[in-house]
């Protein structure tokens, strides 16, 4: 497998980054590649995410793709899928967490896992009940104590509490922000759950070192189911 990197300065005109999917889109060298979000301020992210080849997203965050998703509830999927869902689902059944049922409490509502994870946590194939939470919902803290799985993407750091959490639950953390640690005079990347909650449930990802690896093998995933796809 080979690697095709195309730098841009951060000052980089929206032009410019769509010059680069363009040729990326024309380059029969190329199988899958991923726009390193985010962009420069002023930049319309969704707009250059229009402009990538279906076939060569190989983050599964294109329209087309995710509508694929909406559509295929059951059965087979032949698009590439969102890469950090799909590494959260497939870190769950690789330690035969059962997810069949099950109460899922998503927390935060962007597109790279909050709403996306949704579409695949309610496949047939998972069959979980989701409920989603953000800025709007009005007892957040209900809905998590209420949860078998709670999954944390909403960016603020040691969010979800002790007192949150039922006994047993499981802990998904996919929550990033960089926080200022005094004592070692540096920012360090912070999850959304407090560890202190670790103590209450029966399986937690760490973060970081838990879902971010799996957001890469997924990547790398996409990219060889497309190579094959395209035999």
């Amino acid at each position: 497998m080979n690697s095709i990197r195309k730098e841009l300065p951060a000052d980089a005109t929206f032009e410019q980054i769509a010059e680069a999917v363009r040729e990326l889109n024309a380059d029969p060298a190329c199988t899958g590649y991923i726009v390193q979000l985010p962009l420069p301020k002023g930049i319309d992210e969704n707009a250059i995410i229009d402009l990538i080849d279906p076939k060569k997203d190989a983050d599964g965050m294109h329209p087309y793709n995710l509508g694929e998703l909406v559509l295929h509830a059951r059965g087979d999927i032949t698009t590439p899928l969102p890469c950090t869902p799909r590494g959260v689902i497939e870190l769950l059944n690789a330690y035969d967490i059962d997810l069949d049922g099950k109460e899922v409490c998503v927390l935060g509502r962007g597109i790279t896992i909050g709403r996306t994870v949704g579409l695949l946590l309610t496949r047939k194939a998972v069959n979980a009940t989701v409920t989603l939470c953000h800025t709007g919902t009005k007892d957040v803290r209900k809905h998590m104590r209420e949860a078998d799985v709670i999954i944390a993407a909403m960016g603020s750091a040691g969010f979800v509490k002790p007192e949150d959490v039922k006994e047993g639950a499981v802990l998904v953390d996919v929550g990033v922000s960089r926080v200022f640690d005094e004592e070692a005079g540096r920012y360090r990347v912070k999850g959304d759950v407090d560890k202190a909650s670790y103590e209450k449930v029966s399986a937690y990802t760490p973060n970081p070192g838990g879902v971010g690896p799996m957001t890469r093998a997924m990547l790398l995933e996409n990219v060889v189911e497309m190579a094959e796809r395209q035999l």
